[in-house]
């Protein structure tokens, strides 16, 4: 079965993510494979490739290789089995799992032999794979990543196992490349409508709801206007979902690695210094003094979640509570889910807290992954809330509050 481009996208995402110098291996790839192609894409001077061909095509995949020049000269490495091939840090399989459940157990076991210790296995599969219930424990065991791709016929997961010598429940390898090192992750949830402004999967799946009770209402009484009231919230729904594109996205060096950046869109709460041992010590140091830093998010306001710094994710959780108006006081008691997040710094806390409006988070992170500063990884609607946690005495807030802030553009604080 073919994969598409945005499947694709979605297993080199780790590969292409990294600024090397890294090495990566395609499996099962001919040239002209979208996978081959994305990786051949984020190739880096420095960076090595292996492409694991079958004995078909390997001869056609070394010329075409060849043909290509210089800069893949030294840099790719075509072998005709996955047993020559060397371990690597990013290895990504060039077509989505199709086998049955023993097949695919002996598969993962070779290549998991290939995946250097703390190194990335990408990989598609479709929601009807007869080895489903295999991979959903791999996923629990190791997943760092989900991303469900519906521009691909049929739909596949595409899904990112952190490979190493522990499973999540031992102690999670670390990743090779610090988190500093990283671009933004690409998400699939994401959906493009321009070139500057996204929609939130959340968006189009509402509003394709809406649109089609819509049609049937036209459908089921055509002399009724009552199917103009679902269309004409279709728009303002999807607006809700509004993505757009900030300075976060570009895939460039970070000119102030000092700077603590906004999690959300919104207005700054307060801004306080407060004790909470629930995500443990803030630095190395005993206590757990944090500086907290809260934004309030209107309704009209971006609604998606962005990490204000790097780091690797070591706990995701949630905490039961109430659904008070987020200006007030009981909101700090309020639902919440927490992403702690391990940085040379120490510890960073970022909290997602419901409102009084449908109270729905939406996180997409998972403990093992990394993540860059800025980077898309959750949401919440309607009405929320967010607060950044930060080591108290290692960071100077640089925001008061009142004042308006951008999710990954406005620096909240700066590291001392």
């Amino acid at each position: 079965m073919p994969i598409s481009k945005a499947a694709a996208r979605g297993i080199t995402d780790e590969f292409a993510r990294r600024r090397g110098p890294k090495t990566g291996l395609v499996v099962g790839a001919s040239w002209g494979n979208p996978v081959l192609t994305a990786a051949l894409e984020a190739l880096m001077p420095a960076d090595r490739l292996t492409v694991v061909a079958d004995s078909h095509s390997i001869e056609d995949l070394r010329a075409s290789l060849a043909a290509e020049g210089s800069w893949t000269a030294g840099g790719v490495t075509a072998v005709a089995s996955l047993q020559e091939a060397a371990p690597a840090e990013e290895v990504m399989l060039a077509g989505p799992v199709t086998v049955e459940a023993e097949a695919f157990i002996d598969d993962i076991a070779l290549l998991r032999e290939k995946v250097a210790p703390g190194g990335v296995l990408s990989f598609a599969a479709t929601l009807t794979a007869p080895a489903r219930e295999e991979i959903a424990e791999l996923v629990a065991d190791y997943g760092i990543g989900t991303d469900l791709i519906v521009r691909s016929l049929p739909p596949v997961r595409i899904h990112k196992l952190r490979i190493g010598s522990a499973s999540k429940h031992e102690g999670e390898p670390r990743a090779i490349a610090p988190a500093e090192d990283l671009a933004p992750a690409w998400r699939a949830s994401s959906v493009a409508v321009t070139p500057n402004l996204h929609l939130d999967s959340n968006g189009v799946i509402a509003a394709g709801l809406l649109f089609g009770t819509a049609w049937a209402a036209r459908k089921i009484r055509p002399s009724s206007k009552a199917w103009l009231l679902p269309a004409l919230a279709a728009v303002p729904v999807a607006a809700f979902f509004r993505d757009p594109q900030r300075d976060a996205d570009l895939r460039g060096e970070d000119d102030e690695p000092e700077a603590v950046t906004a999690a959300s869109d919104g207005r700054i709460m307060a801004v306080e210094t407060v004790v909470d041992e629930r995500f443990g010590a803030a630095t190395g140091a005993a206590g757990a003094e944090w500086l907290r830093i809260a934004a309030y998010l209107s309704l009209t306001d971006v609604h998606i979640n962005r990490s204000p710094v790097a780091g690797e994710v070591v706990d995701v959780f949630t905490e039961k509570g109430g659904y008070s108006k987020v200006g007030t006081a009981e909101a700090e008691h309020n639902a919440a889910c927490y992403t702690v997040l391990a940085t040379p710094r120490g510890r960073v806390v970022i909290a997602q807290r419901t409102g009084a409006v449908l109270r729905r988070i939406v996180n997409r992170t998972k403990p093992g992954a990394s993540v860059a500063k800025g980077e898309r990884y959750g949401l919440i609607r309607f009405g929320s809330r967010t607060d950044v946690y930060l080591p108290a005495g290692a960071a100077e807030a640089a925001v008061a509050p009142g004042e308006p802030v951008r999710a990954g553009e406005t620096v909240i604080a700066r590291w001392r």
